[in-house]
C-alpha cells in the first residue's frame, strides 16, 4: 500500500501536469531515497543525504549516467518543488555521457524486417519508420490524428508535452484504413456496454460522451478492457508497447538481423538518417522529429559518413 506521503506526491505531480510515466518514475526513486535514509521523512534530511544517495548509486550500484540524472531530477522535484527547500550546492558532478551513434538500418534491412510482418504488426513498424514516431507516440494515435487529405499525422502531447505534425507515408494507407475501420468496430461494441477508449481525465469530465465519438478511438486498441490508471473507470486503452517489442524481436530474428541491436526506436533513427541521405534539410528533419535542439538532430549527420559529406576513404583512391 502506498504511504500517505507518496500519495500526496502523486496528487501534486498531477496538479502540475506531469506525465503519468514521469510520476511513476519519480515516486520509485523517492521511495528508494527514503529507504536509503532509513525511512526518515525527507524534510528531516537535506543536501548531505542527497549527495550520499547519488554517490551510492554511482559508486556502489554503478548505475548508468541517465539513471543518475533521473534520480537527481526526482530529488530536485521533491525538495525544490514539493518541500520548497533549496538543496544548495551538492558538490556532486554527474558523469559525462559518452556520445553513442544510434543503430541505423539500411533501406534493404528495413524491407527485410517488414517482409516478416503482416496486418496490424506490419503497420506499426511502417508508422515508426515512415513517420519517425516514438513507439508510444504511435500506439497513442487516435483516429482524429490522421489526415489522409494532407497525408499528415498529428502527435499530441509528445515528449516535452508538445504537439507536432509529421509525414504520413502513402505506403501505409492500404493497411491504415482497414485498421481504423477495425478500431471503430471495437469502439462501437464497447459503447454498447457503456465504455470506450481511455480519455485524458480533465477532458473526460468536460466532455463525458467524447469516448463515443469516432475521432477519439485508439487506432491500435488493446485486446482487453482495463481500468484507467488515474480515475479507475473501465475503458479500452491502446496496445501496450511490450506487444510490439515481442513481435519485433521475432521478425528481426527471422530476417537474420539479430546480430544488430534493433529496437522500436531504431526505425525513428533510420527515418531521420534516410531523410538526410535523400537530401532533406536538417531543420525540416528537426521539425518532423520534434527536437528542441538542432544538435540533437545533427547526430544523424555523423551516421551518414561519406553519403552526407561527399568524401571517400583515401584507400579507395589508390587505384
Amino acid at each position: 500500500m502506498t504511504s500517505p506521503f507518496l500519495q500526496e506526491l502523486s496528487r501534486d505531480m498531477r496538479l502540475r501536469g506531469y506525465a503519468l510515466r514521469t510520476e511513476k518514475t519519480y515516486i520509485l526513486w523517492i521511495r528508494r531515497y527514503i529507504y536509503f535514509i532509513d525511512r526518515r521523512h525527507p524534510a528531516d534530511a537535506g543536501a548531505t543525504e542527497v549527495r550520499g544517495f547519488l554517490t551510492y548509486l554511482a559508486a556502489d550500484r554503478k548505475v548508468a549516467i541517465n539513471t543518475q540524472k533521473v534520480a537527481l531530477n526526482a530529488l530536485v522535484y521533491l525538495y525544490h518543488k514539493f518541500l520548497q527547500r533549496e538543496l544548495g550546492e551538492l558538490g556532486f558532478t554527474l558523469a559525462s555521457k559518452q556520445r553513442h551513434l544510434p543503430t541505423v538500418l539500411s533501406v534493404n534491412e528495413v524491407r527485410r524486417i517488414l517482409d516478416q510482418l503482416s496486418g496490424r504488426n506490419k503497420l506499426i513498424i511502417q508508422m515508426l519508420y515512415g513517420s519517425g514516431l516514438r513507439i508510444n507516440e504511435c500506439l497513442r494515435l487516435r483516429v482524429q490524428d490522421v489526415d489522409f487529405d494532407r497525408m499528415s499525422v498529428t502527435i499530441r502531447d509528445g515528449k516535452g508535452r508538445k504537439d507536432r505534425q509529421t509525414l504520413l507515408a502513402a505506403s501505409t494507407v492500404n493497411l491504415l484504413e482497414p485498421q481504423i475501420e477495425h478500431a471503430l468496430v471495437i469502439q462501437a461494441r464497447d459503447n454498447l456496454q457503456g465504455v470506450g477508449a481511455s480519455m485524458p481525465t480533465a477532458l473526460a469530465r468536460k466532455y463525458p460522451s467524447a469516448f463515443r465519438t469516432a475521432g477519439w478511438a485508439h487506432i491500435f486498441p488493446a485486446n482487453n478492457l482495463s481500468t484507467h490508471p488515474i480515475d479507475g473507470t473501465l475503458c479500452r486503452h491502446h496496445l501496450h508497447d511490450s506487444v510490439v517489442r515481442k513481435f519485433l524481436a521475432i521478425a528481426v530474428r527471422q530476417a537474420q538481423l539479430d546480430c544488430k541491436k534493433i529496437s522500436t526506436h531504431t526505425f525513428r533513427h533510420s527515418f531521420a538518417t534516410h531523410l538526410l541521405q535523400g537530401g532533406a534539410d536538417i531543420r525540416t528533419v528537426q521539425e518532423l522529429l520534434g527536437h528542441n535542439d538542432l544538435n540533437t538532430t545533427q547526430i544523424y549527420t555523423h551516421v551518414l559518413g561519406r553519403h552526407y559529406v561527399g568524401t571517400s576513404s583515401p584507400l579507395d583512391r589508390l587505384g
